[in-house]
Order: C-alpha cells, then structure tokens, then sequence
C-alpha cells in the first residue's frame, strides 16, 4: 500500500518537472499545465477537484501523488495589516512567512530554511540555530497558502501577492535547487506569474551560488550589506570572513550583468545605534558603492531580547540617509511594520528543532548576561 510519504508533492514541481512526473506514470505531457493550473490559480489540493481531468487519471493521481501544503500553525495580524503564518515543515520545526500590505503592493517574506545556518549578530532568526533546508514543496507551499487566505483565488480575482523576497529565515543560496525550483514557479504562467523584477532573492553573500546563479534563473537581487568595511562586515555578518566585500560585489555585479535592462542591485543595510550609523560609516558606504549600480534599502534594526542593539535615533536614521543621497544614491528608509506581532525584519524567529546548539549556547548567554548584575549586587 501506498503511504503518504511514498507519494511524490506536486506542490513543489516546476513545469518541466511536473511534464517529467507525467511522462513517467505513461500519461500525456499537457496534463502538466492543466494540473498546475488548478493547484496554483485555483488552489485546489484535491484530485477529486480536477473536472477537466478524466475519472481514471485522477484516480491514477491519488494513488501515486499528493498535494500537501506546510502545516499552518498560527496566523496573526498586526495592527497595520501585516500577517505572519507559522508554519509546521516536515522536519517538525516551524517557519515564518509574513506579508506586508502597501498602498501599491502586497509582498510576501518567504522562509527557505528552519533557522539559518549563518550567524549575524543582529538578527534574532539567526540565534535560533538551524535545523533544515526547506523542500521546493515548503517554500513555495508558503505562497500557496498565503494565495488562499485572501481568497485571491479563482485567478481571474485581483491578487493580493504582487511582489515575494527570499527574505524570511534562513539564507536562500544554501538552499540553492529548492529555492530555484519554487522561484521558478513564482514566475511561471501556469503558477503565480510573478514579474522577475517582483521576485527577490536576498543573501548574506554566498559568493559561489550568487556565481551559480545566473545559469538559473533572473530574478532580482538583493545583498544584505549591513557594513562598509570589512573589519565591522566580519563582526555584524561573520561569512565575510570568508568573502569579503570586495569579492562579494564583483560577484554581485557579475550577475546583476546578466540580466540587462535598468535593474539594480538592492543594497540593505540595518542601522544599528553607534555601530554603523555613523557619518564615517555613510562616508565608508559611498565610497565602496561608487560604481556600483544600486538602490539602498536602509533598515532601522528592530530589537529583540538580549541582542546587545539599539535602534538609532530618528535623526540619525534621517543624517544616515540625508548624506547617502547628497552622495548620489536613491536611497528609502524601510517602515518598520508587523512590530507588534514580531513580524518586523530580523524578528523571524520560529521554533527550530536546533541541530547546529547554537540557540542553546545564545541563551546560556543570555541568562548569563541575566544573572551577572544580580551576582555584583551579592559581591561584598
């Protein structure tokens, strides 16, 4: 007998892929696009649902595949209108996707991994540890259930999800295959048909995936900066002691060269009070982005437990973005949204089943840092 976990997840096929799937069970390959149009317009995921696939081949489908979402754990809305999900992957750790309404837009913060296997100083994803890559069936099942939740579907209803970035938990490059093939599917016609320009792939600086990646696909890129120099880079972002800056942006202009046009290079940067956000510090960053083609995405740092930051002053957010303009740069502050549900950028935290201990080493820390003033009080 056929169990669940022998049967393969649509949900997560590209097209080729789904073409590939169909050749194998002796069936014809158009029944791709149909099925795909129905799990991604129509958000169907049951074979019994498909009326314009025969009687047999849906019975043929129910017995060899599935189409089986991450588990929702929990959906809160905040204040403003931002939502996060919580959602249950396979390997039992729950993710964050979270969707930030605009005047203009809807965007959709995917997750790629549980936890991240980096370890920047300031974001509160990254002192949960990790535990696993998500499947293409996880990572793209995040838009999927968001597109259902505002009854945007049939496809012939206004979407709600304009625009998606890489940009929930985890670094996507180190989760490379899965992160494409649901990228892919963002984009394709039979699937969300997602503008390239609309769909973001953000990193810390995997430089031989950023390398790899225009063999791929063309989608946006954005780089999470964070530092003008390599000394305060390897503090705030450690990988790049092992790329730093200099490499890391001739591999970004590298791709950013494939894809032509006007595009540009995202550049964000999270303002941390007396550590980045200083004149010396902008005046660092116009220098090494002078010939770097780019728009700068400035990020007021939006605090956690024990992180050891503060956000800087409004007028120092205001200085910090007044002197990159003077120095020629498009250059927005970002709006901290979905604060008060711990939705707001680097608050992703999750519940990841740390493989890595780096979360239980944090919070050693922590309570460390906790207990230290009180054992000082006992000292004679």
């Amino acid at each position: 007998m056929t169990t669940s976990t022998d049967k393969i997840n649509l949900l997560g096929l590209t097209l080729a892929e789904m073409e590939q799937f169909f050749d194998s069970i002796g069936e014809k390959r158009f029944r791709a696009g149909q099925v795909m149009k129905w799990i991604h317009h129509f958000g169907v995921s049951d074979f019994a649902d498909m009326t314009n696939v025969g009687k047999v081949l849906r019975e043929k489908l129910e017995a060899v595949a599935e189409i089986r979402p991450p588990e929702v754990v929990s959906e809160d809305i905040s204040a403003d209108g931002t939502r996060k999900w919580v959602v249950r992957v396979a390997s039992g750790s729950c993710v964050e996707t979270v969707y930030i309404p605009t005047d203009d837009r809807g965007t959709l913060c995917v997750s790629s991994q549980a936890g991240c296997a980096l370890d920047c100083s300031f974001c509160s994803t990254g002192k949960q540890g990790f535990n696993s890559n998500l499947t293409a069936a996880e990572v793209i099942g995040q838009v999927w259930l968001a597109n259902k939740s505002f009854g945007t579907v049939p496809a012939k209803v206004d979407r709600a999800i304009t625009n998606v970035v890489m940009m929930g938990m985890g670094e996507p490059l180190l989760n490379f295959d899965n992160v494409i093939a649901a990228m892919k599917i963002m984009m394709e016609d039979l699937g969300y048909g997602i503008s390239k320009r609309r769909v973001t792939l953000s990193t810390s600086g995997v430089v031989p995936m950023i390398d790899e990646l225009a063999k791929h696909i063309d989608v946006s890129l954005a780089l999470s900066l964070h530092a003008p120099n390599d000394e305060l880079r390897n503090k705030l972002v450690p990988l790049n002691k092992k790329y730093p800056l200099k490499v890391l942006l001739d591999s970004c202009m590298g791709y950013m060269s494939t894809l032509g046009g006007k595009r540009v290079l995202t550049i964000e940067y999270t303002l941390l009070k007396d550590v980045n956000d200083q004149p010396e510090h902008a005046a660092q960053m116009i220098e090494l982005l002078r010939d770097v083609p780019c728009k700068i995405n400035l990020i007021p740092f939006n605090p956690f437990p024990h992180s050891g930051y503060e956000r800087p002053s409004n007028n120092a957010i205001r200085r910090f973005q007044d002197l990159l303009h003077h120095g020629g740069f498009n250059v927005t502050t970002r709006t901290t949204r979905g604060d008060d549900i711990d939705a707001a950028c680097g608050q992703l935290v999750g519940q990841v089943n740390d493989r890595t201990r780096r979360s239980e080493r944090y919070i050693a820390v922590r309570q460390l840092a906790a207990d230290e003033p009180q054992d000082s009080a006992a000292r004679p």
